[in-house]
């Protein structure tokens, strides 16, 4: 997942290794423009990894990709069992890709369960990789199987490959000194082999990353890759498998620059240290671990010597409020979450909201109501975003629309949270956390600048001539109070959480200075500055697709399907829900109809209908997984016709 790479443009040398496999003449290849590939298996079958793997060998062989892991809440969840069923889903492609596709072409099923879970995604044709040897009576009863799918007929529109997955890793491992159950575990590895001779991935880097996972365990690491190694072998002797296919780099999909495969919460890690070091300010994270943010605290605290503090809460009310005392304090402050933390630190957002202090609250979004989903997505805390907090605090919202945008979108919360001193918050999801897809570094020129001035002394005089400091007086053009560091002589102030006069920062219950107090900060709010919300239309349609947040890559896929097929559609995206970009409004009139889809019950929908007026149609979806695009094609469709 880490590996970096030249510009897909640089990278047509990566055929070689198809063009020597078709100069051997052994099997046939045949070149595809797509591929979409589930690994399935039980949580424990090492899916995750396997899906990982062949994702970096895909990206530094310069194909466009997406990706969408799929795994159970549960640590080790029942084995054999539906719900025990792990996933991870990769499109790749020459060209430009937007998802991680509707329907696999492949499917690699370690089980009983796999299959089950899964055959009901495959359209006729595709293929399934079976491991035969987890067939057994008892497994295949476990899950409501009656007779053998692979002897029933029922698989007949399939192109179905039996393979003893368990038994040939076995063999492959009998020089090694391990127990059956302990060479059993290195199938992912022969499963990985095999599908990597099939789509021609390169091998090294994954060869490279065994021995440096294993590096204490040398023998094990020999063990892992010499199933790889059977695996790809097996690809090339048996008749089973006789063709191979290429797809070849994505060479015009990318502008040119140095490349990686990321996934979302690690380019949010890395936006967060840039932004730091843009600023000039130490980074702080102050968290409590939880599904799915808990990646960043990893990362994070990976890199001190970027001047990264990293503090595990015993809560999530610890884990903000020590955030918010590092802002105090004059650092770059985070605190990252998912929708139950959010609720647990409202009232301290709420605090931030009246100490006017930058803050960054970062959550990642999963499904609920309370625990809920886990490991599944959601984009259901829109509102409680804008709204879950006593009293009138308005929090300023940003949503990143991809994995790679999560660098990008990151950057712009610090922009906003610094300049108009307020906590900001951003808002993923499962879906862009754990996805990946190609990302071109940054060269550091095309960072912002995102310095800050510290209070340094008196800014306001009395009327008798004295030069005082006054914590709570405001630049004119943003409205944000100075940001003194605590210790600096002269610049001693109160805070805390009763209500502040205007200008000193004194304790009022004036009703009037309350008032003005209380719409200061919602104009505060009201008036940062965000870009003009861009409008994809070339064709003058009547009908606007809106969307936010990671929906962005199924409704920009059925948009093309949709203009494909001769259809008029217009589509903006929104990346700043609080405060809107002031001419949505504008764009918004200017089409009949307007359909938002959302993972959740319509809660932009109502913010746009109540802010603007306009009858917006709501298409939601809350069954923890991202919209299909041909699903969302379907639906733009109806109300294109309606």
């Amino acid at each position: 997942m880490t590996s970096q790479v030249s510009s897909p443009a640089e990278q047509a040398d990566g055929a070689v290794v198809g063009e020597q496999r078709k100069a051997a003449g052994a099997k046939d290849v045949r070149r595809l423009d797509r591929v979409i590939i589930r690994f399935a298996g039980d949580s424990g079958d090492g899916m995750q990894l396997t899906g990982d793997r062949f994702t970096s060998e895909t990206a530094s062989f310069g194909n466009d990709l997406s990706t969408l892991p799929n795994f159970p809440a549960e640590i080790r969840a029942p084995a054999g069992t539906l719900p025990g069923v792990s996933s991870f889903q990769l499109h790749f492609a020459d060209h430009d890709i937007l998802t991680p596709g509707d329907a696999p072409n492949v499917l690699v099923a370690m089980n009983p369960a796999a299959l089950k879970a899964n055959i009901g995604d495959l359209p006729r044709g595709a293929e399934v990789i079976v491991n035969t040897d987890e067939f057994t009576k008892r497994a295949m009863q476990k899950v409501g199987y009656e007779t053998s799918p692979l002897e029933d007929g029922s698989l007949d529109g399939y192109s179905v490959h039996p393979v003893p997955l368990t038994t040939l890793t076995v063999e492959a491992l009998k020089e090694f000194d391990l127990t059956r159950k302990e060479a059993e575990r290195s199938k992912n590895m022969f499963a990985l082999g095999l599908l990597s001779w099939m789509y021609h991935r390169p091998t090294e880097g994954t060869e490279k990353f065994l021995r440096s996972k294993f590096a204490k365990k040398p023998d094990i690491a020999a063990a892992n890759i010499a199933a790889f190694r059977a695996g790809w072998n097996f690809g090339e002797t048996t008749e089973d498998f006789a063709v191979s296919y290429e797809v070849a780099p994505a060479a015009a999909a990318f502008p040119p620059g140095v490349y990686r495969n990321i996934s979302g919460n690690l380019a949010l890690s890395y936006g967060l240290i840039a932004a730091s070091r843009q600023a000039d300010l130490p980074l702080y994270l102050g968290s409590y671990p939880i599904t799915p943010a808990s990646d960043i605290l990893h990362e994070l605290s990976k890199h001190k010597n970027f001047g990264v503090r990293t503090f595990q809460a015993e809560d999530e009310i610890a884990g903000i409020g020590a955030a918010l005392g590092a802002a105090f304090g004059g650092s770059l402050a985070v605190t990252t979450t998912s929708g139950p933390g959010v609720a647990l630190k409202s009232e301290t957002i709420g605090l931030a909201v009246s100490l006017e202090l930058p803050l960054l609250i970062v959550d990642i979004q999963r499904g609920g109501p309370s625990t809920g989903l886990p490991t599944k997505t959601e984009q259901a805390d829109l509102l409680q975003a804008m709204f879950g907090r006593n009293g009138e605090a308005p929090v300023p919202v940003v949503a990143p629309r991809t994995p790679a945008d999560c660098f990008d979108a990151a950057l712009e919360a610090v922009r906003i949270a610094l300049t108009y001193r307020t906590p900001v918050f951003l808002l993923s999801d499962g879906y862009l956390a754990n996805g990946s897809e190609p990302w071109r570094i940054p060269d550091l020129e095309e960072l912002p600048d995102l310095g800050v001035q510290f209070a340094q002394g008196p800014n306001h005089t009395l009327d008798d001539g004295t030069e005082v400091f006054w914590p709570y007086k405001r630049d004119p053009q943003t409205l944000a109070r100075p940001w003194a560091i605590p210790g600096t002589p002269g610049l001693e102030h109160r805070i805390g959480g009763i209500e502040k006069e205007d200008g000193t920062g004194n304790i009022s219950y004036a009703p009037a200075n309350h008032d003005f107090m209380v719409r200061t900060r919602q104009a505060k709010v009201d008036g940062i500055d965000v870009p003009d919300v861009e409008v994809d239309d070339p064709h003058e349609a009547r009908t606007l697709v809106l969307g936010w947040g990671s929906t962005y890559g199924p409704i920009t896929a059925a948009v093309r399907r949709l203009r494909r097929a001769g259809e008029s559609i217009a589509q903006a995206h929104l990346r700043h829900l609080n405060p809107f970009p002031r001419n949505l409004g504008a764009v918004l009139e200017r089409y009949n109809k307007v359909v938002i889809p959302e993972m959740n019950l319509g809660q932009l929908a109502t913010l746009i209908r109540a802010k603007y007026l306009v009858d917006a149609h709501s298409y939601t979806q809350v069954n923890g997984m991202p919209f299909k695009a041909e699903q969302l094609a379907a639906a733009l469709k109806e109300a294109i016709d309606g």
